[in-house]
């Protein structure tokens, strides 16, 4: 049983969804309250106008090619992108017109609440609204904090796979199997792969919107525990590997513990899914981001739970830092065969052909050749020189948005929406030197021509946006990041952990046995047993050739699910199974030696009566529970 000590009541919207991201350092507004940098384009920074954010994407930011990393794969980009996804979301405003105007922020180029359109060189502009503003202060804010605009994360910025889950009641039924009684989740009901295994299921609501981009018929987008889910076909691969992995465990589990409710079976199941999300992103993929030296610097050892962390996602980290990513995405999809060649059906993908294309896995080939695109390419890599490819800087697709638009241009002017205080701020924070001249530029970038086109554009060096300043370091040894973002990264990811009283080490969380099995957990264990793939590196992220540099599936170590077995007690033997209801089930709990079933009703119903019925004198007492309609 958790025990809840005084400092997690004192903070209870810590982590929670729909809350503000916090600030490590205060906003700097035009106004001082909420108006966004560039929102008045006269007014000096320094001395100097803002340069427009498409100019620095088409003068700096946009690249034509990319160079190999050869030691990493592309697994290590998608799984940036997948994780990305279970820490934040920053919504935008709901509202498609202008406050008190009714002009519509898809039509205007004015600035006016809560349009912020970017300017183009043509003297048209993309839309862009600005991010949803929290309206809670917390107790204890200082005068400053208090008035000015904060921005929402729409989910918990946990690592605990609510993007497999939801992080609604309403979403987390949805996609549960609650017919079935097996504690599953969700699956396709029309299509399956060649194998027989599932996809994720279709949106609630159809047609959906994954059709305007496709020529198919028939095909609309899957729904998964983040809304996100089919921005991409890698992203698909990602969330239909933990769906199956899911029920894969379900299974065994129901097998292992025949006496346990659906309920039961679904949590546990849920709570071992969580694990491996922080096992994989904690081990296997920060440090190689970050580099070994900044790991142990900003994350270190686990030393246990410390309720006086604040585990809130840092504006500064959804908005610009861990946005470092997309300098490393590639302008084309691979889609291998089993030899790890070019797929002879369904050849590669220009990238811009792949989004809220779900149809693209249904009829060509499942999450196979895609996946195998993913562990047998290796990634791309960013320098000063080389950033973002044309294909999301010229051709990038967003829902709702029929032109095209420009991720660079976007990450910009979400920064200055957000008020994130500049490169040389941030630089400050981390402990590292301010950038005063270009000869300080110079050596942090090693690249001399980059270095003098951002402080042409700039003007001055305090200008510069954190995102961009973070995104053109050069390297840290054997990282994928410069000093700025990694310090950034390795603080959001250390408070993350320390900050989880469910994190998987936690005291009380899981038996020792269990997390000597965790530890076994791997991607590409995951991938071996939810796939057609049987040849693997041992750490996917690697990159290695195929095949001397790939193992068999059955080289890789796999958790052995026995250590959750949980004999009957006696008192169960006694009273047999608890009651059965409908619209809701249980789970046992273990109070003064006694066995109890904890009763709960699902989304959309309350429970009438006693939640927690006890075994006593081989019967349960008080009876059962019902749950009825709201």
């Amino acid at each position: 049983m958790m025990f809840f000590s005084k400092g997690e009541l004192l903070n209870p919207r810590w982590g929670a969804a729909n809350t503000a991201l916090v600030r490590w350092l205060p906003a700097e507004y035009e106004d001082g309250e909420g108006e966004p940098k560039g929102w008045n384009p006269e007014r000096l920074h320094h001395g100097f106008q803002l340069p427009p954010p498409r100019k620095v994407s088409r003068e700096i930011i946009r690249s034509t090619c990319k160079w190999k990393d050869d030691d990493y794969s592309q697994l290590l980009v998608d799984w940036g992108q997948y994780i990305d996804h279970d820490i934040t979301f920053t919504p935008q405003s709901i509202s498609k017109s202008a406050f008190w105007t009714d002009t519509d922020c898809y039509q205007t180029c004015d600035n006016v609440h809560p349009c912020f359109p970017i300017k183009t060189d043509d003297s048209l502009c993309m839309p862009f609204h600005r991010s949803t503003a929290d309206c809670y202060v917390s107790p204890g804010s200082d005068v400053q904090h208090a008035l000015q605009r904060q921005q929402l994360n729409a989910i918990t910025s946990y690592i605990d796979a609510s993007l497999v889950y939801g992080h609604t009641p309403k979403l987390e039924s949805f996609l549960r199997d609650l017919s079935g009684l097996s504690g599953k989740l969700a699956v396709n009901d029309q299509f399956k792969d060649a194998k027989g295994r599932p996809y994720l299921p279709f949106v609630a609501k159809t047609p959906s919107s994954c059709r305007t981009f496709q020529q198919e018929d028939g095909i609309d987008c899957f729904s998964a525990g983040d809304g996100r889910v089919n921005e991409g076909l890698p992203l698909i691969s990602l969330h239909t590997l933990w769906l199956r992995e899911h029920n894969r465990i379900a299974e065994a589990l129901k097998l292992i513990n025949n006496h346990w409710s659906p309920e039961m079976i679904y949590q546990e199941t849920r709570q071992i899914i969580g694990a491996l999300h922080q096992i994989i992103t904690m081990r296997d993929y920060v440090p190689k981001i970050i580099g070994p030296e900044s790991f142990e610097r900003f994350v270190g050892p686990y030393t246990g739970y410390d309720p006086a962390v604040d585990p809130s996602a840092s504006n500064v980290f959804a908005t610009a830092a861990f946005r470092f990513g997309h300098a490393t995405i590639s302008p084309v999809l691979h889609r291998l065969n089993q030899s790890f060649q070019e797929h002879e059906q369904f050849p590669h993908l220009r990238l811009y052909k792949t989004f809220f294309s779900p149809w693209r896995i249904v009829k060509e080939g499942g999450i196979e050749p895609i996946i195998r695109g993913m562990i047998g390419i290796a990634a791309p890599a960013a320098s000063a020189n080389k950033l973002l490819v044309e294909e999301v800087t010229e051709m990038l697709a967003v829902l709702d948005t029929l032109q095209h638009m420009d991720l660079a241009s976007l990450n910009l002017q979400r920064g200055r929406d957000h008020g994130l205080p500049g490169y040389n701020e941030w630089r400050e924070f981390c402990g590292l030197a301010r950038i005063d001249t270009l000869e300080d530029l110079k050596v942090v970038l090693q690249d001399g021509r980059v270095a003098e086109k951002i402080l042409n554009m700039y003007k001055h060096l305090d200008n510069i946006d954190v995102w961009l300043g973070g995104l053109v370091e050069n390297y840290l040894p054997d990282a994928r990041t410069g000093p700025l973002f990694a310090c950034l990264i390795g603080k959001q990811m250390k408070a993350l952990r320390d900050g989880d009283r469910f994190w998987w080490e936690a005291d009380g969380v899981f038996k020792q046995e269990q997390k000597d099995e965790l530890l076994k957990g791997s991607l590409s264990r995951v991938i071996c047993d939810n796939t057609d793939i049987q040849e693997v590196p041992f750490d996917s992220f690697r990159f290695g050739k195929f095949p001397s540099e790939y193992v068999s599936c059955a080289s890789i170590p796999s958790i052995n699910l026995e250590a959750w077995r949980e004999e009957k007690s006696k008192d169960y033997d006694l009273c047999g199974s608890p009651t059965r209801i409908h619209n809701g089930d249980f789970i046992f709990t273990f109070n003064a030696q006694k066995v109890t079933a904890l009763y709960s009703c699902y989304h959309g119903f309350m429970l009438e009566g006693a939640a927690e019925i006890t075994c006593e004198k081989n019967e349960w007492h008080p009876e059962a529970p019902k749950c009825i309609g709201k």
